[in-house]
C-alpha cells in the first residue's frame, strides 16, 4: 500500500513565461518535477508525491490549461516552445539549476522535448508511457497506431469536442480512467471526481483539447533527433491501449543510457494503477 500523506503537501504558484502555474510540493532535497498527462492534473502524482518527498523536494505541476494554472485563451498558447519554457521557469523560480524530471503522457512529451532543449538541467529522465517523439511520428504512419489515436483527429473539430467531454456530468473522464484501466479499483470515485472538478473549471476543457489542436503544426513530429545523452528510464503498461508497446522498440537508438521496464498487466495509467512498481523502479533508477 502506497502511504499519501496529504497534510504535508503545500499548494504554491509561482508566475513565468507569462502564465501563473499551480503545483502541488513536499519535502526538501535535490528538485523532483512532475509533469501530468490529458485529462489529468497534479494529482495523478498523488501516489509518488509522498515517497519521494523522503529524498527530493517534489514539485507536481498543473500544465498550463489544467485546473488552477493559468488557461491562456488563445490556441497559440499551446504549443511545445511555451511548454518548455514554463518548465524552465519553474526550475529556475524554485531556484534550481536541474532537476529530475518525470512525465507521464503529454507530461511525457513535454518532457522529452525538455531534455533535448535544456540537456544540463535534466539530471534524469524518466518517461511514463509517452514514446519518443520520433517513435510516435512512425507510429502515426501505420494503421494501427492511427487507429488508435482517433481521438487525436476527433479534438481537432471546434466546440465539438468540448460538448463531447462535459456532457452526462463529464462521463467521457470517468470512461477514459475506468474504461482504460486494468484494475477499475485503481480509481475511487473521489478521484474519479477529482478528475471531472478540474476539467469543470471554466477554460479548461479548451486549454486541455488546444495541446491537441497544435500537434500537426509542430516540428515535434517531423524533426531530426539526436542521440540525447540524458540517463532516461521509461515505464511501460503494455495494456495501454491509446498507445502500441511497439511504439517503444528500438528507443534506444535515440537514447545513449536507457532502461525501459514493462509493466504486463497494466494500462496506459501506469503510476496510478501500479503505484508501488512504479516507485520501485524510479527508486532504483535513482540509485544506480
Amino acid at each position: 500500500m502506497v502511504f499519501v500523506n496529504e497534510s504535508s503537501w503545500k499548494h504554491e504558484y509561482i508566475t513565468t513565461n507569462g502564465v501563473k502555474l499551480h503545483y502541488v510540493t513536499q519535502g526538501e532535497g535535490p528538485l523532483m518535477l512532475m509533469l501530468h498527462g490529458f485529462p489529468e492534473f497534479w494529482y495523478s502524482w498523488r501516489h509518488q508525491i509522498t515517497e519521494f518527498a523522503k529524498d527530493f523536494k517534489v514539485v507536481a505541476l498543473d500544465l498550463r490549461g489544467y485546473n488552477d494554472s493559468d488557461k491562456p485563451k488563445e490556441q497559440s498558447a499551446y504549443i511545445m516552445d511555451e511548454f518548455v519554457k514554463d518548465i524552465e521557469g519553474v526550475i529556475r523560480g524554485n531556484d534550481y539549476q536541474n532537476c529530475v524530471l518525470v512525465g507521464h503522457d503529454w507530461g511525457g512529451a513535454i518532457a522529452w522535448n525538455f531534455a533535448y532543449n535544456y540537456p544540463s538541467m535534466v539530471e534524469r529522465l524518466i518517461i511514463l508511457n509517452l514514446p519518443h517523439p520520433a517513435k510516435f511520428a512512425q507510429g502515426l504512419r501505420t494503421p494501427q497506431q492511427l487507429l488508435r489515436s482517433f481521438y487525436i483527429f476527433l479534438f481537432q473539430l471546434p466546440l465539438l469536442p468540448e460538448l463531447f467531454l462535459q456532457s452526462s456530468d463529464y462521463q467521457a473522464i470517468e470512461t477514459a480512467f475506468k474504461g482504460m484501466a486494468v484494475n477499475k479499483n485503481a480509481f475511487t470515485q473521489a478521484d474519479i471526481d477529482a478528475y471531472k472538478n478540474a476539467a469543470a473549471k471554466r477554460g479548461a476543457l479548451t486549454g486541455m483539447l488546444n495541446y491537441y489542436r497544435n500537434i500537426f503544426q509542430q516540428r515535434m513530429l517531423n524533426q531530426n533527433w539526436r542521440v540525447l545523452e540524458v540517463p532516461t528510464l521509461m515505464i511501460w503498461g503494455e495494456k495501454d491501449t491509446a498507445l502500441g508497446k511497439e511504439l517503444t522498440y528500438g528507443t534506444e537508438a535515440y537514447v545513449k543510457d536507457f532502461q525501459i521496464k514493462y509493466l504486463p498487466n497494466c494500462s496506459h495509467w501506469v503510476q496510478q494503477e501500479q503505484p508501488e512498481l512504479v516507485n520501485q523502479y524510479i527508486r532504483e533508477f535513482l540509485t544506480t
